[in-house]
């Protein structure tokens, strides 16, 4: 297949694979298992590890079947390099691992998954300073830069609270004191948000969660925009300082990030990650749908304290999300009345599942303070304005009438 023609966002990523050369007709790129790749000229080994031409070394560096995940993943966010890791942490991690030095700086939303908020605090132990600030608001952001920041690395829709970050200001802040901008577009997807129409650098996503969609595989991936000059990064080491600049920063990732510290993504993962990506686009219509639906029955019911979803009119960030978001996410957060037990609520759901993960097929939910957010303590929850009695709704592709009909009669059973 070597059409040059410009498609859509689904059909593009459906037929990918065929753009290249692919064994036996295969439809899908096939998995690969081989850890490593021999070459009948010993020369060209050389030079593949050298990097004077592409190839493949080692298995724990990349290998074909995640190399065509990668390929997918940069079409989706309109990106010029991928790399793929074992989990979405892996992804974060990397940032870490490969562009952080001791005594420099880095700005983070104080909205953060729970993982991320514990990487950060384990490289402020290693000597990173981190500022934790409202995003929400560019001015705390900038207020908050120094010197030696490095980065400013944000969610697009905060778990679980639904915070959104003030983007698009953000990103031009960025862009005018030359400090990378590091998005993770996990809650969005490239399919509802693109970071780099907001001048992101970097772009995380946990493939784990909506890209991949079944809950069968763990996998997480960093994009290189092409936005952000790799020359003007101070933590360059000199042996990737001979590439061209637009490559620096990508291959010393891949270097230290996979090479050094092994955060890779196996063959059969990155198999189940692009054959679920093919169908994110028809599975966020229908869960972002549903999400909706959901939020505004609970919403208007008084026995519900308080809805936190991008998508209703009540939320403080909701025209950004409009302006921003082709839809505001299949995931929110609700607090029942005090004087309603949040877990004789949930163990009444008979189709919301008490489970971790989110992006699923499935509805998925959480008394988030009691499990995910138990080990920040109840000041740090509370500076994130998470109540004890908050219950994450990762929605799914259910019939709508079926969700309605669930939460709503697990309410009148317990209430």
């Amino acid at each position: 297949m070597n059409d040059t023609k410009h498609y859509g966002f689904t059909t593009t990523i459906l037929h990918n694979d065929r753009r290249k050369p692919i064994e036996q007709g295969s439809l899908h790129k096939p998995i690969h298992t081989s850890v490593t790749f021999g070459y009948g000229d010993a020369r060209q080994l050389a030079s593949v590890f050298q990097g004077k031409e592409p190839g493949f070394r080692y298995g724990r560096q990349g290998n074909p079947t995640v190399a065509a995940l990668e390929d997918k993943v940069t079409k989706m966010e309109d990106g010029v390099a991928t790399i793929c890791f074992a989990t979405g942490m892996g992804a974060i991690g990397a940032l870490f691992q490969a562009l952080l030095k001791a005594g420099d700086h880095i700005v983070s939303s104080s909205f953060l998954f729970g993982n991320t908020n514990s990487l950060w605090n384990t490289a402020a132990g290693q000597g990173v300073d981190v500022s934790f600030v409202d995003a929400t608001d560019v001015a705390n952001v900038e207020a908050a830069l120094k010197p030696n920041t490095r980065f400013v690395f944000v969610e697009t829709i905060a778990n679980p609270r639904t915070q959104v970050a003030d983007l698009a200001r953000i990103g031009a802040l960025c862009r005018e004191r030359g400090v990378l901008f590091v998005v993770d577009n996990t809650m969005t997807t490239p399919y509802l948000f693109r970071p780099k129409n907001v001048g992101a650098g970097l772009v995380v996503n946990a493939l784990t969660k909506s890209i991949a969609g079944h809950g069968i595989a763990l996998g997480g991936a960093l994009t290189d925009t092409g936005l952000f000059d790799w020359a003007a990064y101070p933590n360059i080491a000199p042996n990737f300082r001979k590439l061209a600049p637009g490559a620096q920063g990508m291959a010393q990732v891949r270097a230290k990030a996979l090479r050094d510290f092994g955060a890779s993504l196996g063959p059969e993962a990155a198999h189940h990650i692009a054959v679920g990506a093919e169908t994110l686009a028809l599975r966020m219509e229908r869960t972002c749908a549903n999400a909706l639906a959901l939020a505004t029955m609970l919403e208007a019911d008084e026995r519900v304290a308080a809805v936190h979803y991008p998508g209703l009119a009540s939320h403080p960030q909701h025209q950004i999300a409009s302006e921003l978001f082709r839809a505001p996410g299949s995931l929110f957060s609700f607090e029942l009345r005090e004087d309603i037990d949040c877990f004789d609520y949930l163990n009444r759901l008979k189709l919301g599942i008490p489970a971790s993960n989110l992006g699923d097929t499935r509805t998925l939910v959480i008394p988030v303070a009691h499990t995910i957010f138990f080990e920040m303590g109840a000041e740090r929850r509370a500076s994130m304005g998470i109540a004890e009695s908050l219950i994450r709704v990762s929605v799914g592709i259910e019939d709508t009438a079926d969700l309605l009909d669930d939460f709503g009669g697990a309410l009148n059973a317990t209430a």
